[in-house]
């Protein structure tokens, strides 16, 4: 869940922040992946991501929240296959928006109704994770974070998006939070993660460079639990599992 609005105009004034320090794409599939896949995405994650996928402790399953259109589920894919990982990949996105909950049933002015965005988006998903992980397919849950959380905890076995039986639940390696972006959001995500989340894991938050805004409100309180260390802020925050 998100608004679209502010979350663009957010990046928009990180990518003219001089402390944003962002990197320069240099690997060439990626290049390509990040002209055609349609998404919302600094830079400055796929060191963060990289990182984190070289250096996962077990084979524990790698869990993605939020999916909008699958870029970033796609560079995970991407880097899983680069270092030769085998960790399942395993997301979930309900496609549904701030601006439909509290009533909003048109996207701006253009006439065009926000369910046939949201199926644009799941669609844009599915088939950009069939070209681009095509050899290895995330499992994709339709839940809001907080449902996909309660049903991991009980272990249920469900079907994702493509109809394929997934048995949730143990342990996982690495959390990528991309989900809710206010701060209750994002804490109860946080939670939920470190409850499955095992030791020398990684858990690496978007749009968290912005101190004001909620996701980074939750960034000194990570590190004053006095259990994580912060690995890398480029301009998002990865942290380590210490305990």
């Amino acid at each position: 869940m998100r608004t679209l609005l502010a979350r663009a105009l957010r990046r928009i004034a990180l990518n003219l922040s001089p402390s944003s320090n962002q990197i320069e794409v240099r690997d060439s599939y990626l290049k390509f992946l990040l002209y055609a896949n349609a998404g919302m995405l600094n830079t400055g994650n796929l060191y963060l991501m990289e990182y984190a996928v070289s250096h996962l402790p077990t084979d524990a399953p790698i869990l993605e929240i939020g999916s909008f259109c699958g870029l970033s589920a796609n560079i995970l894919s991407y880097f899983k296959q680069k270092h030769r990982v085998r960790n399942r990949l395993v997301t979930c996105d309900p496609w549904v928006f701030e601006e439909t909950e509290r009533g909003q049933e048109l996207v701006g002015d253009s006439g065009l109704p926000f369910a046939d965005y949201m199926a644009f988006a799941r669609d844009s998903f599915l088939r950009s994770t069939e070209t681009f992980s095509r050899r290895d397919l995330p499992y994709t849950i339709q839940s809001s974070s907080d449902t996909f959380f309660a049903a991991w905890k009980e272990k249920q076995s469900l079907l994702d998006v493509r109809g394929r039986e997934i048995a949730l639940g143990g342990a996982i390696s690495f959390c990528y939070i991309d989900g809710n972006h206010t701060y209750e959001g994002v804490k109860r995500d946080f939670l939920n993660c470190d409850s499955f989340l095992e030791n020398k894991g990684f858990v690496l938050f978007d749009d968290s460079s912005v101190p004001e805004f909620g996701v980074g409100k939750l960034m000194p309180e990570v590190l004053q639990t006095g259990r994580y260390k912060l690995i890398g802020k480029n301009p998002n925050h990865l942290f380590q599992k210490l305990t």
